[in-house]
């Protein structure tokens, strides 16, 4: 749509969904619906009315027709040339037809903007001669602040006359914004003066600035989640100030007012998601909580949200509920800052970033905030690539206690810059308190996204919600506020070693994080960590190997990086790989880099209640005198949604740095490990197979194994093939190792 992004329309009472809709009978007589042998319009149709026959009979499209191309248009207003063959081909219309018809939309929507915009300008025109007349009578008829009658000329100075225009103006700009904020929370649109015209009382404000006593509550709340029934209670008015809206003068730009319809639809479908059980959602054949979207009776329900989906694009939905050990007001707080969202989710967020915060919210709370919003989402997998997504977040408090945080991807249409290959249709959370103080966690994931950029092994896994999905969300909440609690409580595990002091805790666990973080990094890269992808001939295409040259970067030895990694399956439960590579006695038996030493753990610093979730400082005791003692760093955690080792050998000087409580940011880390997914339940012999998987090993899981290397400490040396053989041939040998000891082929 031609300029369509950057116009701002809105005068007072303005609706933004008229500038999209058009009137059926324009639409009828204009729109492309009627055309002669190929729709000529513009100049192409002038330069051939010379050359058209009189007497051409007209052709009107088919109701059937106008249809399918308004859909289309709604969703891509620009169709490039396959797109309309495809259109012309599925319509039975010839291909210039389907371009004249989108050319004369356009024009017709252009129009329409224009005429607003005329429009408006005309009332601002009107508005600043009546403001002229008021001054110049003002001026010509002084009056008395006292007594409100005639004053002697010459008493009433311009600058009061102008306080007293600027103080009706702003007087009536009050009265816009409180509309505006009425209709952004749900709320009959009033004056905040009453039925009077005259200035507002001075508890007026204050009850503008706080709410009236007694709304922004729920009257009903349900039993199952405390959620009121059909949509949830309306909060406290939200003040929206200028530079929140960037409101410039009595206008809105047209693309917030857009961003604010789309948050509250979204709203509403998040809520009536949550709350609704079946036909929408069914439950999944495990027994377990996670539940799976019907998507024909999705389709019923949201037909708006339905129709948008995009061709031959994949659609996976889940939701599902658990206790969390932290409040609703911290967890909300936590959503809305992309800093600490990130850090929350490590393992699946890869990089955030708030592009613009469109309202802030109210009184010093999150309730109304609206942001646009970027992040990466990832699997632990070099065959799944990185999801991309652009969208606004929305926050929303529905009763004490009750809130909910909704986003909803926004920017993919005709401009191929912005075409991010996924769509998160509305997806979030709703937190509600508990008496014992945890939350219960409603969430729900539903994203459509092409699937042929992901390798099959994966398709199946991805597609069931183990990847993206609702259940790995709220495992990773759970498994990192139970870390939050642990290291925040005054009590040291039994099982952690006394020894160590708590500077010296806090510094080995950051150095640990950062290691994490390096890893997941070298495994799915992304516009925060910068790698360049290698093409090897004789590597298989299933091996991501990928480079970077370390210049004076923090906490990296200097030189060339080489990161490879690749996923396997591997027909046993995720839990038996996991306590394999995790045990430390039965370390040699996979480890190339332990020469066949034993290792002990040295200190463990517990970060859940399960054992295996941790932190541990290794060491290889010395074969002879002569050799030096080896340091291994290790992470490991575990929950149903995948488990993780991570390791990176450390020297002895940072070993004694960390003990002491020193500043780990310098300490040089090159992590390795594995990132381990179960299987996903899938009863369909034939889909089974065509994913990678024999049907016979329903219990098997997927296994990556990621290495990152100093190959040459110069940044300026250039990468040999054999570098890259080195570091692969260490990836399968290792994974023979591991099917050796576990005795599977």
């Amino acid at each position: 749509m031609d300029g369509y992004g950057e116009v701002c329309l809105l005068g007072d009472g303005f609706d933004p969904s008229g500038a999209v809709r058009m009137r059926e009978d324009e639409y009828d007589s204009r729109s492309g619906s009627d055309n002669i042998d190929g729709a000529l319009s513009g100049d192409d149709r002038d330069a051939n009315d010379e050359q058209q026959p009189k007497g051409k009979k007209y052709h009107r499209h088919t109701p059937h027709q106008i249809q399918e191309l308004e859909i289309f248009f709604k969703e891509c207003p620009h169709p490039d040339d396959k797109q309309r063959s495809e259109l012309s081909r599925r319509l039975c219309l010839e291909t210039k037809q389907v371009k004249f018809w989108f050319q004369n939309r356009r024009t017709q929507m252009k129009t329409q903007i224009e005429r607003h915009e005329n429009a408006i300008l005309k009332q601002e025109n009107d508005k600043l001669r009546a403001e002229n007349s008021v001054m110049k009578d003002a001026i010509a008829n002084p009056t008395c602040n006292t007594c409100g009658g005639p004053s002697i000329p010459g008493h009433l100075s311009f600058e009061e006359h102008h306080l007293r225009i600027e103080n009706a103006r702003l007087r009536e700009e009050l009265h816009r914004l409180y509309t505006v904020t009425n209709k952004f929370l749900g709320w009959p649109v009033s004056s905040p003066f009453g039925n009077q015209g005259s200035s507002p009382s001075s508890d007026s404000c204050l009850e503008l600035s706080v709410g009236r006593s007694g709304i922004g509550r729920s009257s009903t709340v349900s039993d199952s989640m405390g959620l009121g029934n059909g949509h949830f209670g309306a909060g406290p008015v939200m003040p929206i100030s200028k530079p929140e809206m960037g409101v410039s003068g009595n206008d809105i730009p047209l693309d917030r007012t857009i961003y604010v319809d789309f948050a509250l639809a979204a709203m509403n479908e998040l809520v009536e998601m949550a709350q609704t059980d079946a036909p929408l959602w069914i439950r999944s054949r495990d027994g377990g909580s996670r539940e799976t979207l019907n998507l024909d009776e999705y389709s019923r329900t949201f037909p708006s949200s339905a129709g948008m989906k995009h061709i031959n694009w994949t659609t996976e939905a889940t939701r599902d509920s658990t206790m969390v050990i932290i409040n609703s007001l911290a967890l909300v707080e936590t959503l809305m800052d992309a800093n600490r969202w990130a850090e929350m989710f490590p393992c699946l967020i890869a990089r955030a970033t708030t592009i613009d915060v469109i309202t802030s919210g109210m009184c010093g709370t999150r309730n109304g905030a609206l942001q646009l919003m970027h992040a990466e989402l990832r699997v632990l997998s070099p065959l799944v690539p990185v999801r991309t997504l652009k969208f606004l977040r929305f926050c929303r408090q529905h009763a004490d206690g009750l809130w909910a945080v909704v986003d909803v991807s926004i920017g993919e249409g005709s401009d191929s810059n912005t075409f991010l290959g996924c769509r998160r249709l509305p997806s979030g959370c709703v937190v509600e308190d508990m008496p014992n103080g945890f939350s219960k966690v409603t969430w729900v994931e539903h994203t459509e996204y092409d699937e042929t950029v992901i390798h099959q092994l994966y398709r199946q896994l991805i597609s069931s919600g183990i990847g993206f999905g609702s259940q790995r969300w709220l495992a990773n909440l759970q498994r990192q506020c139970e870390c939050l609690a642990i290291l925040m409580s005054s009590t040291i595990p039994t099982e952690d070693p006394a020894g160590i002091s708590p500077g010296g805790r806090r510094s080995m666990l950051k150095l640990s994080q950062r290691m994490v973080d390096k890893f997941c990094s070298g495994l799915c890269s992304s516009s925060l960590h910068k790698w360049d992808k290698l093409v090897v001939g004789n590597i298989s295409e299933d091996v991501k190997v990928m480079a970077r040259k370390s210049i004076n970067e923090p906490g990296e030895p200097p030189g060339i990086v080489l990161s490879a990694a690749t996923s396997v399956w591997m027909p046993v439960t995720q839990q038996r790989l996991f306590a394999f590579l995790q045990d430390d006695r039965l370390r040699s038996e996979w480890d190339i880099l332990s020469n066949s030493r034993p290792m002990l753990e040295m200190v463990r610093i517990s970060k859940g209640q399960d054992a295996d979730n941790r932190v541990s400082l290794l060491r290889a005791n010395p074969m002879n005198a002569n050799e030096s003692t080896m340091f291994i760093l290790q992470e490991t955690w575990t929950d149903i949604s995948g488990s993780l080792v991570v390791y990176a050998p450390v020297d002895t000087a940072s070993v004694s740095l960390m003990m002491r409580g020193g500043d780990s940011a310098y300490v040089s880390l090159l992590p390795s490990g594995f990132a381990i997914l179960p299987n996903a339940t899938n009863n369909d012999k034939d889909a089974s197979m065509k994913s990678g998987m024999n049907s016979g090993h329903d219990n098997g899981c997927l296994l990556t194994v990621a290495f990152q290397i100093l190959v040459n400490n110069l940044p300026t040396a250039k990468l040999t093939v054999e570098s890259v053989e080195t570091v692969n041939n260490l990836i399968f040998c290792t994974i023979r190792k591991i099917k050796t000891a576990l005795q599977v082929s």
